[in-house]
């Protein structure tokens, strides 16, 4: 069988995607205290590991048809090994599939930066996997529940969520809540205004401009046709352009100047924001749930102050508000396809708004439900989080006996003499 142009796209589009997690690595770890860097680096890099194992024995069969247990999820037994599809051009696709999940699981370590063992991360990884990305990935584009053939989809409408609003975006971000309380705050939480700041701004903004370059394979790589791609790619621009703007402008009005975090924040606020939407929304809408998406998640990042959730680097305040704002918004601007449908906006009326919300609102309840019982499992078992006095020497010296830097005439052999002592 001939390489198709097709295949060559989805390959290029997986490749693309997979450098989004080391984009993360380095955007967490900018973001982190510097005794804290190599931690959040590591915790991306092993989500590559584990995910990449995990999907190639039994994840993806847990994401694509016969599905089991009334279309919760895929059958975990039919695909083992992915030993039915080698010599087939099926692996291009399930090897895209794979780098979502791997990002997903990795985007929720920014909220538990700081105070979290990486034994205990990397059981919760795979596990979480398993129970939750895998059967909402299911559920969604696998024909399962949250589908047209499944029983949410028949009685509320077929959500759209073209490339992971819910199965990534909030899917992540609620399980990142979850976990937060599950763990609990850092020992100096909210102490004083600011008490954490990023220790490597450039290094946040090498990952941003990885996260970026990576998210047009993102987005576009489901892409069915040469018109659909140029409208990803458009939106895909757009949307974290003008999230961006807002954020900035945001913090110019509330703190008097624009910062470059915020920037950086603003740009994967918007990205996040057009994920469920690139293929439906036109440019200027693309723009609008920027603009929304900007200064939403601006003001939301506040909300953990107030009410007592230490989500270290935003993931609460970033991936969960600019998910459901994305998911959402579908439900008004959604263009008509074929001259029928589309949102509110449109004169499509109300179906499409209903089905999103309804979509929201079962994945934020699933996985709420399901990452309580897995966290509280480990927590209460080998234990989540750190001592209070590895906290304070740093969970890079802590858990992997590294640091970040080393300054002066000490190279890694001090660093590693100096946690042993």
């Amino acid at each position: 069988m001939e390489l198709t142009a097709g295949d060559v796209w989805v390959m290029v589009s997986a490749a693309l995607v997979l450098l989004m997690t080391p984009g993360l690595a380095f955007f967490y770890g900018g973001m982190a205290r510097a005794k804290a860097a190599l931690n959040m680096v590591m915790m991306s890099f092993v989500s590559i590991g584990m995910v990449g194992v995990v999907w190639v024995l039994w994840g993806y069969g847990m994401t694509s048809a016969p599905g089991v247990l009334g279309g919760l999820v895929g059958d975990p037994f039919a695909d083992l090994g992915l030993a039915a599809h080698v010599g087939t051009a099926d692996l291009v696709g399930i090897g895209f599939g794979a780098t979502f999940a791997i990002i997903t699981v990795a985007l929720i370590s920014g909220a538990v930066a700081d105070r979290t063992r990486f034994g205990a991360w990397s059981v919760f990884v795979p596990v979480w996997v398993t129970l939750v990305y895998c059967p909402l990935a299911f559920m969604v584009w696998g024909g399962g529940l949250l589908s047209a053939d499944g029983a949410v989809g028949r009685v509320f409408g077929e959500a759209i969520d073209f490339a992971g609003g819910t199965v990534v975006h909030i899917n992540a971000g609620l399980a990142a809540l979850v976990l937060v309380y599950i763990i609990g705050s850092r020992a100096d939480f909210g102490r004083t205004k600011g008490f954490h700041k990023p220790h490597n701004i450039p290094l946040v903004m090498i990952g941003t401009a990885l996260l970026w370059f990576g998210w047009f394979g993102f987005n576009g790589g489901a892409a069915g046709t040469v018109e659909e791609a140029g409208l990803i790619w458009v939106n895909t621009m757009a949307a974290p352009a003008a999230a961006m703007l807002a954020w900035m402008l945001t913090e110019r009005v509330r703190d008097g100047r624009p910062t470059s975090i915020g920037a950086a924040s603003g740009v994967v606020a918007g990205l996040v924001a057009i994920t469920p939407a690139c293929a439906s929304v036109s440019p200027l809408g693309a723009v609008l749930i920027g603009l929304v998406a900007g200064v939403g998640s601006a003001l939301a990042v506040g909300l953990k102050y107030r009410f007592g959730y230490d989500d270290a680097l935003d993931v609460v305040g970033v991936h969960l508000v600019a998910g459901i704002i994305g998911t959402v918004a579908i439900g008004f601007l959604a263009l008509p396809v074929d001259g029928a449908g589309g949102g509110l906006l449109y004169g499509g009326g109300a179906d499409q708004l209903v089905a999103q919300l309804a979509a929201t609102v079962f994945t934020v309840v699933y996985t709420g439900v399901l990452t309580a019982l897995i966290g509280l499992a480990i927590a209460r078992t080998i234990g989540f989080r750190v001592s209070p006095e590895d906290e304070a020497r740093g969970v890079d010296l802590s858990e992997h006996r590294e640091s970040a830097y080393a300054f002066g005439d000490g190279d890694a052999s001090d660093v590693v003499e100096e946690a042993r002592v």
